[in-house]
């Protein structure tokens, strides 16, 4: 399994790179510069990358060498993906010499025997790269190689340039690749790096969107510990936000920002869930709602302009209605790209650097009292149980205000009722598939019925903010927002709804 981490440098900031104190200080060995030549081979269909393998033949100096890489996992920058080597007598692939290889990973080995892919095999993209290695070696004894490499992606007549940095380990803890990389940090500005070159070239050569990417399942062990349990959610929550950065970062495309948000909100709500047991470092937590603050300014102009005031086209005059969706769409437009400047701000790489280091080395065990640990260490399912629990008291308590409390009291429903589901999705793997979708499904209805309420409610402060910004959107706003606000007594005066809502989230039996 090949683990690195993957960062973005700007060409401008090389030279300050290469003179780094670490690299001048660290390596074992003087840096060595090669100039690979990388060729990229798939079906006219791509049905390796569809099956998100990828094959490449390399040529560096005289030697040619094949690699074959599938599976594994990104986070955050941290690539971890099986590979599979081989020398071969020029730019031709030899899957032959792969089949002997690849042993007890079958699936694989069933895709590359097809006969659809060994006959048809060609030339997607290639890379031309020059790079730069360091062997570094930790006080702590651990193998890293530093590379720094600059080039193209060429497909045709299009190319795209590369600058990137990769810490791979050799030998010993995966936490030295963060510590190398904050070091790095200090002096150089780099980015998280989420696409890796094969996955750049297939969006050249093919035209690949970036497309919104949501939670992957979420499998737990029913031997895990409490611990493991924790990190394995908080990297599945990771691996949301950081596979919608691209998106994010490159575009306005609003699923891409709705997706990181929702891997952001899953993320908070499973350190909600832990908490007991374990703290996150009061600075981690600070750049969390940054980014969430960030994220969530951009998302509440996109549902204004696209779930609230576009599905009023219609009920409301042109006159009054066109003006303030034009305006909201700027506004949407200025905050999307306030959340692309965050993400490329180093405050964002270091938060998931520091965050994925906390993670790996359980940083929470420095803190916590004899009695946190041993909780931490028993077993998975029985902890569940009780969170659920939990989770189900506290809604019900809130519940009581359903139908006569106020704003902010229901809102608070609606939050109780999304931790109390993300739990239940979180732990689903270790309860019966069955019951589980029995009790999110209630969740999911009443989360909707106060949702669409909050969306109303938050419609009105920022219909209040463009009148407030531009004069001439004074009456506009003010005739929608009464528009909006007879709609939210309609829903609130459908009491019969609400307890239904309710009455289906009452019968649900948890999972455990």
């Amino acid at each position: 399994m090949e683990v690195e981490l993957k960062l973005l440098l700007d060409p401008r900031h090389a030279a300050r790179l290469r003179e780094h104190p670490l690299l001048a200080r660290q390596p074992s060995e003087a840096p060595v510069l090669l100039a690979m030549h990388d060729i990229y081979v798939d079906t006219p269909d791509l049905q390796l990358c569809r099956h998100q393998a990828g094959l490449r033949v390399r040529q560096v100096d005289a030697a040619w060498v094949q690699t074959l890489k599938a599976g594994g996992s990104v986070r955050g920058g941290l690539h971890s993906r099986h590979e599979w080597e081989s020398e071969v007598d020029g730019p031709q692939v030899r899957l032959d010499a792969l089949d002997a290889q690849i042993k007890g990973k079958q699936p694989v080995r069933a895709l590359l025997r097809r006969k659809a892919i060994r006959g048809n095999l060609q030339t997607v993209f290639s890379t031309r790269i020059e790079r730069l290695v360091w062997q570094l070696a930790t006080p702590q004894g651990d193998l890293v190689e530093c590379v720094l490499d600059q080039g193209l992606i060429e497909s045709g007549e299009n190319s795209v340039p590369v600058s990137e940095v990769e810490l791979e380990l050799k030998a010993g803890r995966p936490a030295a690749l963060f510590d190398i990389a904050l070091a790095l940090l200090r002096e150089v500005p780099l980015w998280i790096g989420q696409a890796s070159k094969a996955e750049r070239g297939y969006r050249l050569a093919a035209g690949l969107p970036v497309n919104a990417v949501k939670a992957r399942p979420l499998h737990l062990g029913g031997k895990l510990s409490v611990q493991r349990g924790f990190q394995a959610i908080a990297a599945n929550c990771l691996e949301q936000i950081s596979a919608n950065q691209d998106g994010v970062a490159g575009s306005e495309d609003v699923e891409s920002l709705h997706q990181m948000r929702v891997g952001l909100r899953r993320l908070r709500s499973a350190f909600s869930l832990f908490k007991p047991l374990l703290a996150l470092p009061e600075d981690l937590q600070a750049d969390l709602d940054w980014l969430a603050g960030t994220l969530g300014a951009a998302r509440d102009w996109d549902v204004l302009v696209n779930d609230t005031l576009a599905p009023c086209q219609g009920d409301v005059d042109a006159s009054m209605l066109a003006p303030l969706i034009e305006a909201a769409r700027g506004q949407a437009r200025a905050a999307h790209a306030q959340a692309a400047e965050a993400l490329a701000d180093v405050r964002y790489t270091r938060l998931l650097l520091q965050l994925q280091r906390w993670l790996l080395t359980c940083g929470w065990r420095e803190g916590a009292t004899p009695r946190q640990r041993r909780a931490l260490e028993q077993p998975l399912p029985r902890f569940a149980r009780q969170a659920l629990r939990q989770r189900q008291r506290r809604l019900r308590k809130r519940g009581k205000l359903l139908l006569t409390g106020t704003p902010e009291q229901r809102h608070a429903i609606r939050i109780a009722a999304k931790k109390a589901r993300y739990a239940a999705e979180f732990f689903a793997s270790l309860f019966s598939d069955g019951k589980v979708r029995a009790y999110v499904k209630p969740l999911s209805g009443l989360q909707d019925v106060l949702g669409g309420l909050n969306d109303l409610q938050v419609a009105d402060g920022l219909l209040r903010q463009l009148a407030d910004r531009q004069a001439a959107l004074q009456e506009p706003a003010s005739f929608v927002r009464g528009y909006l606000a007879a709609r939210a007594q309609e829903r609130l005066g459908d009491a019969q709804g609400m307890r239904r809502a309710w009455r289906r989230f009452r019968a649900a039996r948890l999972p455990g």
